[in-house]
């Protein structure tokens, strides 16, 4: 009943200067991520209120990966979250939480391995690959849609990185991220402006 987000935010999306300019003047559209380890499950991944954080993403993934992000580049876009499956709402952490109980016991029956949460090296302590929350919210999402219940968006924040000093609760790349299911909820994109300090 309150799953619906009443108001637009801003979300920034890290990607390739050329593919960017490309969705920005209507000639591609975003490309959902269906990875195996994608923390929200399948989606259109935007930081909210966060470009820096989106560039950040994208210089790392022209490091790791020169020939699918030649030059880092960042896109606004305009979000209505609709239908939210708000990992910032109690409701939806304890459905989550019956979800993974429901997939536990599912595999189980199967005889198949329950996925887990890891590293991409060794010096990666934050469990970045994130194969269990995928499939645990992939699983959710199928239980809800099953019962007729069809989700636009998920959205979760994340709290990343080392400690900003000794036994802080805040951590050096805390953020919300948002998993777009419903291209239609994505109503404008736009390039980000840069500060101006004359003002």
């Amino acid at each position: 009943m309150y799953s619906r987000k009443s108001s637009f935010v801003l979300g920034f999306h890290g990607t390739d200067e050329e593919l960017g300019l490309e969705i920005l003047n209507g000639k591609k559209n975003f490309k959902p991520s269906e990875n195996s380890y994608d923390w929200l499950g399948n989606g259109i991944y935007f930081w909210e209120n966060n470009p820096k954080r989106a560039m950040d993403f994208a210089k790392l993934e022209n490091k790791r990966n020169p020939g699918k992000v030649k030059k880092p580049f960042v896109l606004g876009a305009v979000l209505d979250l609709g239908n939210c499956f708000d990992l910032l709402s109690q409701e939806y952490i304890d459905f989550l939480q019956k979800a993974y109980k429901l997939l536990v016991s599912d595999l189980k029956e199967r005889n198949h391995v329950l996925p887990e949460n890891r590293g991409f090296s060794e010096n990666d302590f934050d469990f970045k690959k994130r194969e269990l929350d995928c499939a645990v919210i992939r699983y959710a999402l199928g239980l809800a849609e099953k019962a007729g219940c069809l989700f636009d968006s998920v959205l979760s924040s994340f709290w990343e990185g080392k400690e900003l000093y000794k036994n802080s609760g805040f951590k050096q790349f805390n953020h919300v991220q948002i998993a777009i299911r419903n291209i239609d909820c994505i109503k404008g994109v736009f390039l980000p402006r840069k500060k101006n300090d004359s003002v």
